[in-house]
């Protein structure tokens, strides 16, 4: 049993992450400002304290008080095209407010730092699958924040003996038993195409269809938002640092994405074809071997449609997310 200290575990990815934790015996407290995450999303058996990660007193005094040993990190802005009209949102939040809560978790004598990074880290890939020695030359101030705070992570590590771990996620989708995805803004595609066999949508879009893929729609790895939790969990081993993608090495595109989700949903789901965003690479899927033999990593739900399951399942029973 640790005791570990989430930050954003009142969002998508930190709700699921405490449950499991939880579930390990682990006890957890959940730091979160409420401004994207949702405070019915925290698991009551969970210590809640509210705060943001720009008040560098309230993140050391929780920290403390919490007594954590490990530090979950998902407190950041991760919306792409909002970096690119906001950039100073970005870098603020997810390298500068970044560095106070590590500043803070080696002063409070924290063993182990868990990051929440991304694949945007690569930008535009060389080969396919991706390994973690691919060059890092992001497109986006979102994926250059979080470049920047690996980089802070590795010199940590070098100068306070600070053990992280730093996951680039693919496509975290799917829901755990209580805790599902409910966004202000929804930019993924899997609960966007929900929302129309929910009623709630006409029809869903895909941006681009000209792309050199088998059926001209990009091609994306999807991950279950539980394997993604186990992988955080197995992170806090003693011993396991460094970088790791997450994701299943299966690729999927926007098409197939959404005839999943008619089989699954039994709703014919109409689509309106418009032309390609800027910046969105043709196929991004992950090599994860690292994660299997450094960490024993295994996801237990890899296929798509079982991933699409657990998503529908939550957003039937909660169909207009959380209710704060």
């Amino acid at each position: 049993m640790k005791r570990v200290f989430v930050t954003g575990g009142a969002g998508y990815i930190g709700s699921v992450c405490v449950e499991e934790l939880l579930n390990k015996g682990h006890e957890v407290t959940v730091f979160d400002n409420l401004s994207e995450g949702h405070r019915s999303a925290v698991d009551p058996r969970a210590s809640f304290v509210e705060g943001c990660l720009s008040d560098a007193e309230k993140i050391k005094s929780a920290l403390k008080e919490s007594n954590a040993e490990a530090v979950l990190h998902f407190a950041a802005h991760a919306l792409v095209g909002e970096s690119m009209t906001n950039p100073s949102k970005y870098f603020t939040n997810n390298v500068a407010n970044g560095l106070k809560l590590v500043d803070a978790a080696v002063e409070a004598g924290v063993k182990k730092f868990v990051f929440s990074s991304t694949c945007a880290t690569y930008g535009p890939p060389d080969t396919i699958p991706m390994t973690e020695d691919l060059p890092q030359r992001p497109i986006n101030p979102y994926g250059e924040s979080k470049l920047m705070f690996e980089k802070v992570l590795r010199w940590y590590k070098e100068i306070h003996g600070l053990d992280f771990v730093a996951f680039r996620y693919f496509n975290a989708a799917g829901a755990g038993d209580k805790f599902g995805e409910h966004h202000k803004i929804e930019t993924h595609l899997i609960p966007n195409v929900l929302k129309v066999a929910l009623g709630q949508a006409e029809n869903c879009q895909i941006f681009g269809t000209d792309y050199p893929t088998p059926d001209g729609t990009c091609i994306r790895d999807y991950i279950h938002i539980v394997d993604l939790a186990q992988a955080h969990i197995l992170a806090m081993q003693p011993d396991k640092t460094g970088f790791y993608n997450l994701g299943n090495g299966d690729g999927y595109s926007v098409r197939e994405v959404i005839e999943t989700c008619e089989k699954v949903t039994g709703k014919k789901i109409p689509v309106i074809e418009k032309e390609r965003r800027p910046g969105d690479p043709p196929k991004l899927v992950a090599a994860a071997h690292r994660a299997f033999n450094d960490l024993g990593w295994k996801p237990e739900y890899p296929k798509l449609q079982s991933i699409i399951e657990s998503a529908w399942m939550w957003h039937q029973a909660n169909p207009n997310g959380y209710p704060d």
